[in-house]
């Protein structure tokens, strides 16, 4: 089963950016202790910066969605989207890399 990734993207709420970074951080730290999670990211946008889009590395989808139902999941993804007016989700699967991790 080929690796997937967990992306998203957040516009948080005027003058909220350090209190969502800070909520983001401790999320992704929680999430990272998963079965299967990989290194989780998160950018912001350099032409709007207001922009921010994270995206982590799974084994696998069932490790992402095992990750999404654990009963902890809504109660600190919330506390990041307080911080946020707009969350897009969405989950990615690889199809090529290039580069320092070989092609696929």
């Amino acid at each position: 089963m080929p690796a997937i990734y967990t992306t998203a993207v957040w516009i948080p709420k005027p003058g909220e950016d350090e209190a969502f970074t800070k909520a983001w951080d401790e999320f992704a730290t929680w999430a990272h202790t998963m079965r299967g999670a990989g290194t989780l990211r998160l950018t912001r946008g350099l032409d709007d910066p207001n922009r921010y889009v994270s995206f982590g590395r799974w084994d696998d989808a069932e490790s992402a969605h095992d990750w999404k139902a654990n009963p902890e999941f809504r109660e600190r993804m919330a506390k990041v989207q307080a911080h946020v007016r707009q969350f897009n989700p969405d989950e990615l699967e690889l199809i090529r890399t290039i580069g320092d991790e070989g092609a696929t």
